[in-house]
C-alpha cells in the first residue's frame, strides 16, 4: 500500500489549492515544500521584528467564481479601501485615482483627465475582451486553446483584430490607438505599460508585449470574485488553504525538499526527498515550475528527448528589484502631491515612467545600465492593516523595473545597491522625509527571489507572458497540448501552466481536477 494517495510538491497558493481539493475528494494527500513556511510568493512574512511584508504577491486577482466557492475564498476578511491605487508620473501631473467604486472612478477620469481618457479606457476594455476569452485566463478545468480556437473566440472582425494585436503587437501600438496623448494621458499610459511589462522581458514598444497587456486587463464574468486586499496580507490566502488541508486530514511538511519524482514502467511511484526519504503515491502534482519539474526532478529516461527539450526553452528573465522598508512613521508627501497624505490614497502608489521611457530603460538594462528614474509600484499596506507593523510604524514595499539581469555576475552586487538607492531617491523626491524614516530595509533581486522560492530566474510567472509562452505554448496539467508527458499520474500545477500566472489558483485547481478525473 502506498504511503499516500497523492503528493503535491510545493506549498504555494497553487500547490495548496491542489492539495486541498485532492484531500477533500478523499485522496490521502501530502503537500511538501522546501521552505520554512507555506505560501511561496503569496506569503506574508515577518522580515524584521514586528514588521510583516507581502514578499511578492499583494493582491488576490480576479478569481473564477467556481474556484473561489470550492476553496472558500469568499469568507476571508478583506481590507475595505475606497482607493485601490494612485498612479502618477512625478512631474507635477494629475494622478490617476483608481477608486473601487466604478462610477466614482469614471467621474474622476472624466473630471480630471477628460472625456478622452474615459473613452480610451472603455475602448481598451472592449479591446481586451476577445483576447481574454482567447487566453482563457479564468477558465477553470479547461485546456489551453489552439491558435485556431483562439481566433474562433472572436465574434467579429474587430475582435479578430484584437487577438492579432495580442499575439503580434506591442503595448505602445494599443495605447497609441486608445490613449494617444503622451502628456494628457501620461499617467494612464505609464500605469498600463507597467501593468503589462512587469510580467515580460520586453519593453512596451517590443512586438509581442501586447499579450501581457491583454492578460493584465482581463476580467472574468460578472459572477467572479474581483481583485481585493486581504486583512493580514496576501499570506491570509495560503494560511486559509493550509488550514483547510490539515483540518481535512491532509498533511503539510515543510523543510522537505523533493530531489526526485520517482517513476517505474511509465508512471509515477512517489518522490524522494533530499535527505533520501522515499514517499510513495500513485499521483504526484508538481506546483514548481514546469521546466524544473521535467528537466530537474524527472529522470531523463522518463521523457523523450524532444519533449524534454521543449521545457528547456522557457524564458525566465525576471528583471526587477523588490525592496521592503521598516519605517519609523508615515512619510509626508510634498505638493503638488499632497493628496497622497490622505490615508485612503496610500494603499498603493505608482510612480511610473512613460512607455517611451520604459522602453529605453529596458534597452539600457540589457547593456548593464540601471534606470536613472526607475518606475516604482509602492505598497503601504500597514496604513489600512495596522497589524502588519508595530504601533506608529509602517511596513512599506517597493517593486521596480528594470534590473540589469544580463550584466556580469561580478557587477551584480554594485548594480543592486545602485538601483536600490535610486528607488529610495525617487520616493524621497516626492516624500522628502522618506529616507530619514527608514529604520531597516532589505533588497531582493531576481537572483535572491529565485534562491528563496525556487522560481527559475526569479520569474514569479514561472514562464513570462510572451505569446510564445501562452495558449498552446503553456502546458496544462498533463503537459503541452498535443504533446502530453508520457508519465501517468504526474500533473503540472504551477503558475507556469495554463491559467497562470497571477494569484488565481487556476493551475492548481486544474491539476487536481485532472488527477481526480483520471483516478475516476
Amino acid at each position: 500500500m502506498a504511503d499516500f494517495d497523492a503528493i503535491v510538491i510545493g506549498a504555494g497558493h497553487n500547490g495548496l489549492a491542489a492539495a486541498t481539493l485532492l484531500q477533500r475528494a478523499g485522496a490521502r494527500t501530502l503537500c511538501v515544500d522546501a521552505k520554512l513556511y507555506a505560501g511561496g510568493m503569496a506569503s506574508t512574512v515577518e522580515l524584521f521584528d514586528g514588521y510583516k511584508f507581502e514578499i511578492a504577491g499583494s493582491l488576490q486577482f480576479p478569481t473564477s467564481a467556481v474556484v473561489s466557492r470550492e476553496l472558500g475564498l469568499d469568507a476571508l476578511p478583506t481590507v475595505d479601501v475606497e482607493v485601490m491605487s494612485v498612479s502618477l508620473r512625478g512631474n507635477g501631473d494629475d494622478p490617476v485615482v483608481y477608486y473601487t467604486d466604478p462610477m466614482r472612478l469614471l467621474t474622476h477620469l472624466n473630471e480630471v483627465h477628460g472625456a478622452e481618457a474615459v473613452n480610451g479606457m472603455a475602448g481598451l476594455m472592449a479591446w481586451s475582451m476577445a483576447p481574454t476569452r482567447a487566453l482563457g485566463r479564468f477558465d477553470a478545468d479547461a485546456p489551453p486553446r489552439s491558435l485556431d480556437e483562439m481566433y474562433a473566440c472572436a465574434h467579429n472582425e474587430f475582435e479578430r483584430s484584437a487577438i492579432t494585436d495580442m499575439l503580434f503587437g506591442s503595448v505602445t501600438d494599443v495605447l497609441d490607438r486608445y490613449l494617444p496623448d503622451p502628456e494628457k494621458h501620461g499617467a494612464l499610459r505609464g500605469m498600463l505599460s507597467f501593468l503589462a511589462v512587469n510580467t515580460t522581458y520586453r519593453g512596451p514598444a517590443t512586438p509581442g508585449s501586447a499579450a501581457a497587456l491583454a492578460f493584465g486587463l482581463a476580467v472574468p464574468d460578472e459572477n467572479a470574485v474581483l481583485m481585493k486586499k486581504l486583512r493580514g496580507g496576501i499570506g491570509a490566502l495560503t494560511t486559509h488553504l493550509a488550514t483547510l488541508l490539515t483540518d481535512g486530514g491532509g498533511e503539510l511538511r515543510l523543510r522537505s525538499q523533493v530531489r526526485e519524482i520517482c517513476t517505474a514502467d511509465g508512471r509515477v511511484t512517489g518522490v524522494r526527498l533530499a535527505d533520501g526519504t522515499a514517499i510513495s503515491a500513485p499521483i504526484v502534482v508538481s506546483a514548481v515550475a514546469p521546466d524544473l519539474t521535467v528537466t530537474g526532478l524527472l529522470d531523463a529516461a522518463a521523457v523523450p528527448a524532444e519533449v524534454r527539450d521543449r521545457y528547456t526553452r522557457v524564458d525566465h528573465r525576471g528583471s526587477y528589484l523588490q525592496m521592503h522598508f521598516a519605517l519609523d512613521g508615515m512619510p509626508t508627501f510634498a505638493d503638488p502631491y499632497g493628496l497622497l497624505n490622505d490615508p485612503q490614497m496610500q494603499t498603493a502608489i505608482g510612480l511610473f515612467s512613460t512607455p517611451e521611457e520604459l522602453q529605453q530603460q529596458w534597452e539600457d538594462s540589457r547593456r548593464g545600465i540601471v534606470p536613472v528614474d526607475p518606475a516604482i509600484a509602492l505598497q503601504m499596506p500597514s496604513v489600512r492593516d495596522p497589524d502588519l507593523a508595530p504601533p506608529g510604524k509602517h511596513a512599506v514595499s517597493a517593486f521596480s523595473l528594470w534590473f540589469p539581469v544580463e550584466a556580469a555576475a561580478a557587477a551584480y552586487g554594485d548594480l543592486k545597491n545602485e538601483m536600490g538607492q535610486r528607488v529610495i531617491d525617487k520616493i524621497t523626491r516626492l516624500a522628502p522625509d522618506f529616507e530619514s524614516l527608514i529604520l531597516r530595509h532589505t533588497t531582493f533581486t531576481p537572483k535572491h527571489m529565485g534562491t528563496m522560492f525556487g522560481a527559475p530566474g526569479g520569474d514569479y510567472c514561472h514562464g513570462l507572458i510572451h505569446p510564445g509562452q501562452m495558449g498552446p505554448n503553456r502546458p496544462g496539467p498533463r503537459g503541452f497540448r498535443g504533446q502530453e508527458l508520457p508519465v501517468s499520474g504526474l500533473y503540472l500545477g504551477s503558475a507556469g501552466c495554463h491559467g497562470g500566472p497571477g494569484i488565481t489558483f487556476i493551475p492548481g485547481y486544474n491539476a487536481a481536477r485532472a488527477a481526480l478525473a483520471d483516478a475516476g
